[in-house]
């Protein structure tokens, strides 16, 4: 099985405050769903509010991060048989966080 990281940059959520209760409801629904299917292996939000670090390779620690490497808004790894079905679940995720979602497949590493 393969595993899948399904994300959205924070900006990308356009939901007014009263909306977000319906949202995160919906959300944690179709997670709950993927735990119950046994596909779910992690997933969360990005602290914004916390300063990222970049550990350069001499093991020196900065706040310069690399070009383009911003991060934000949440995302969900779930493992999967088939990309198909890494497409399914990006879709339940995206009509209940009622924002576009990013498919992206990890590479198979025998030792992880």
């Amino acid at each position: 099985m393969t595993k899948y990281l399904i994300s959205f940059p924070g900006d990308a959520m356009q939901v007014t405050a009263d909306e977000l209760p319906a949202v995160a409801a919906d959300s944690h629904a179709v997670i709950e769903q993927a735990k119950a299917a046994g596909v779910y292996v992690f997933g969360g939000g990005i602290a914004e509010d916390v300063d990222p670090v970049l550990v350069s390779a001499d093991g020196s620690a900065g706040t310069e991060l690399c070009p383009g490497s911003r991060l934000t808004g949440g995302f969900t790894v779930l493992e999967l048989p088939t990309r198909e079905d890494a497409v399914e679940w990006a879709r339940r995720i995206a009509v209940s966080c009622r924002c576009a979602q990013e498919l992206r497949e990890f590479m198979y590493d025998p030792a992880s």
